[in-house]
């Protein structure tokens, strides 16, 4: 009996290192792709168009390259939690995502062939380490995802032979089978629960690849586990969802639905089922059980897909009915919250993305305010303060909370493992973070400049007036030089535009203080003109404000 019971906690312990061996060189594989090429990708994801098909595509070679639908979902619930990602297009990657995870199994069944490329693993994981000696970081990123590679078959030829071959040792995973429906719900419940457990449906698939091929379950206890996976799989997206707004929520929500109703489908059908798949695989009933468990992922992921697909917008509609908005999702009060993930599943470059998003968000607001300026000074009435100036002080107020908000953001990104490249476009993120709230400040100055010339009645000739025009329109052109190539590198050229920009509004603003000194010499009102010169000042500023952020934007 002692004998018995230390046999099974030496089974339990090799099988529990095998298994952590292949979740941690998934993990560094995943990683390693992520870093030295997950911010192309994500990138990718953060223009994604409206067209279905094209982000059905973008989710399956995104999940193809980094080795995780949960990394994919996770990426597309936050950039629609940020609002770069709408509801409607996140549908199309979330089910490219399902397909593109496929690919794992695939790989997983390479380990089953007479050619053992376990034999290759320990040769590619010192090639990768090589790699990861390498002073370039893109280096060193490549290095990590050949040394997960390594170690990924590593993993999955030790998790083989950690199964025991002896019928006796298994004889409960037996006594599990045989049962017609009961064996099969039996094994989709532990598919699901495992796979939440792992976290990942690509380990738990080498589990049961692992199983099969030892004889140890059948072809259709396999499959039930495999089904019970894709349930289980969700976990990733409901957690990535805990905190977000609605949208957020519904994409996570559709991602259940899409796992749900095609594993419900394929239950139903579940004989049908697998005779399609056994019929698609080549060899059918006599083929390798390792290639027949891959192939009932692709087949059910892309019929899944292919039924779906067509019914995106109702699926979009019954999210948001299941979902209702939150009244508090309007506030007056601007937050950004800094959560890292749960599931160690984000990229740097979600967090700079979702910075970046922000930013441009408040260029825009900014932007808007300058706009009153314009108003102001070709309406100069009562009706612009009516209008205006308490929208403006809002702003002003929302503008302060978003330099507060966004700099603790970036402040809080430089805490995690970042390249030098990162640390330096996060820095130049939080100087123009600086600018724009500083240019806030002097649009809403030169705001109440013009509230107060229109509650003095201060008179001004018409000529006067017409010279501030091309001047006030020489520093909305520059705001909107910064506005289209904000979060952009820019090139010299475009950098003697703005430094040709700056020439010119500081050029004007000698002319406009000159005649204005000519007329106070002539006797004009000493606090009309004054006034004038501040505005005048004030217009300057902006000016500086965008030439200063387009020294941050420099390549």
């Amino acid at each position: 009996m002692l004998y018995s019971t230390m046999a099974v906690i030496k089974i339990l312990l090799e099988f529990l290192g095998a298994l952590a061996f292949l979740l941690y060189g998934m993990k560094l594989m995943s990683d390693g792709v992520q870093k030295s090429a997950g911010e192309r990708l994500q990138r990718a994801l953060s223009v994604m168009t409206g067209n279905r098909v094209i982000a059905l595509f973008t989710g399956i070679v995104v999940t193809m390259i980094i080795q995780s639908s949960g990394a994919t979902t996770v990426m597309v619930v936050t950039f629609v939690n940020a609002g770069l990602l709408t509801l409607t297009q996140s549908v199309g990657v979330i089910f490219g995502a399902n397909i593109g995870t496929t690919i794992t199994a695939w790989i997983v069944s390479l380990s089953t062939f007479d050619f053992k490329i376990a034999a290759l693993a320990i040769p590619i994981f010192g090639f990768g380490y090589l790699f990861t000696l390498k002073k370039k970081t893109i280096y060193k990123n490549i290095g990590e995802a050949l040394m997960g590679f390594g170690m990924l078959f590593l993993g999955l030829e030790m998790l083989q032979n950690a199964i025991p071959t002896d019928p006796e040792k298994l004889m409960w995973l037996t006594n599990l089978q045989g049962h017609a429906g009961v064996s099969i719900v039996a094994g989709f419940f532990i598919g699901t629960v495992i796979t939440a457990l792992l976290h990942s449906s690509s380990a738990f698939s080498g589990i049961v690849i692992s199983l099969a091929i030892k004889n140890a379950i059948t072809w259709e206890f396999a499959a039930a586990l495999t089904l019970g996976s894709n349930i289980g799989s969700t976990i990733d997206a409901i957690l990535a969802a805990a905190g977000t707004n609605s949208d957020a929520k519904r994409s996570a929500l559709i991602h259940v639905m899409f796992n749900v109703f095609g594993t419900v489908l394929a239950l139903i059908f579940f004989e049908p089922f697998l005779r399609l798949v056994t019929a698609l695989t080549p060899g059918h009933e006599h083929s390798n059980i390792a290639i027949r468990i891959s192939m009932l992922h692709t087949v059910f992921k892309s019929l899944s897909t292919i039924v779906m697909l067509p019914l995106q917008t109702p699926i979009v509609k019954l999210s948001q009915l299941l979902i209702k908005n939150n009244e508090k999702e309007m506030p007056t009060n601007y937050k950004l919250e800094f959560t890292e993930s749960a599931l160690g599943k984000e990229n740097i470059a979600t967090y700079i993305i979702r910075a970046e998003k922000a930013i441009a968000d408040m260029t825009d607001i900014v932007t808007g305010m300058f706009d009153r300026i314009q108003i102001g000074l070709q309406n100069r009435d009562q009706s612009f303060i009516e209008n205006h100036v308490e929208d403006a002080e809002k702003a002003e107020n929302y503008l302060d909370q978003m330099h507060e908000q966004i700099t603790h953001y970036l402040v809080k990104c430089e805490s995690l493992n970042i390249t030098e490249k990162q640390v330096n476009h996060i820095s130049s993120m939080i100087q123009i973070v600086e600018e724009l709230e500083s240019m806030s400040d002097n649009c809403y100055a030169t705001i109440m400049l013009i509230a107060k010339s229109i509650n003095k009645n201060m008179k001004y000739a018409q000529d006067d007036m017409d010279r501030m025009i091309p001047y006030v329109e020489l520093a909305r052109q520059f705001l909107q030089f910064i506005r289209i190539n904000i979060n952009k590198q820019l090139d010299e050229h475009k950098l003697s535009m703005a430094a040709e920009l700056e020439n010119q509004i500081d050029l004007f603003r000698k002319n406009l203080k000159k005649l204005a000194r000519k007329r106070l010499e002539n006797g004009a009102d000493v606090k009309s003109e004054l006034l004038y010169i501040d505005m005048v000042r004030q217009i300057e500023k902006i000016g500086d404000n965008c030439f200063s952020i387009s020294e941050s934007l420099k390549n």
